[in-house]
């Protein structure tokens, strides 16, 4: 955990902060930090990618529920395969029920991916995009699900495959799946955002495990 994200988690403690409560602005918390508003906005990018924090676009950045802990590892081969079944079939949903503010935090995080080249950088918002995807069926479960597959990529074995396999010419692709992803569910094309994403995951799939 870096310094700045950590005076933040440290800020959230004094402030005796509970799930569902709102985390103070990012000028607030730059000035009661003493970090610039670029650092705090990553540090919250961070958390938000971790599940520690909610962000709404216009309404601001809200303290998570805990996760239950517990339990083995999830493989990446299994996490894929949720995702698989998972992420495709949430398209519907997610056509149905988006409304602007969830477009404009898909395009929040493909920014942010776009703009960074650094794997822990990129991973944060590869993260928050396939979760803003979930946020935007408005639909708690499918949240929580996606949540528990979010929980996956922070797992060890997840996290050594993916260094070892992220080049600059995969992130450029991971980047033009993300791009072709939102067109789709912004054109109300559902049966084409189904399989734009199927095409990303089995991507990732071969490139992480070999398209096994």
């Amino acid at each position: 955990m870096d310094s700045v994200t950590k005076l933040i988690v440290q800020e959230i403690a004094e402030r005796g902060l509970e799930p569902g409560d709102r985390l103070p602005t990012e000028r607030d918390l730059g000035e009661r930090t003493g970090q610039s508003r670029a650092s705090v906005r990553r540090s919250l990018a961070t958390l938000e990618a971790q599940g520690r924090v909610v962000r709404h676009v216009g309404r601001g950045t809200f303290l998570a529920a805990p996760r239950p802990a517990g339990g083995r590892e999830i493989s990446p081969a299994e996490s894929l395969a949720t995702r698989l079944m998972i992420e495709p079939a949430i398209m519907p949903a997610i056509i149905t029920s988006a409304r602007r503010e969830d477009f404009d935090e898909m395009e929040r995080c493909l920014t942010g991916g776009e703009r960074n080249e650094d794997f822990d950088e990129f991973e944060k918002w590869d993260a928050a995009f396939h979760r803003s995807l979930a946020m935007a069926t408005h639909n708690e479960l499918l949240v929580k699900i996606s949540d528990l597959i979010n929980d996956a990529r922070l797992e060890p074995e997840w996290g050594q495959l993916k260094r070892r396999s992220f080049t600059a010419e995969r992130r450029l692709q991971y980047i033009r799946d993300h791009r072709d992803i939102a067109a789709a569910i912004i054109n109300r094309d559902i049966e084409g955002a189904q399989e734009v994403m199927r095409i990303h995951l089995l991507r990732v799939r071969t490139n992480l495990l070999g398209g096994l």
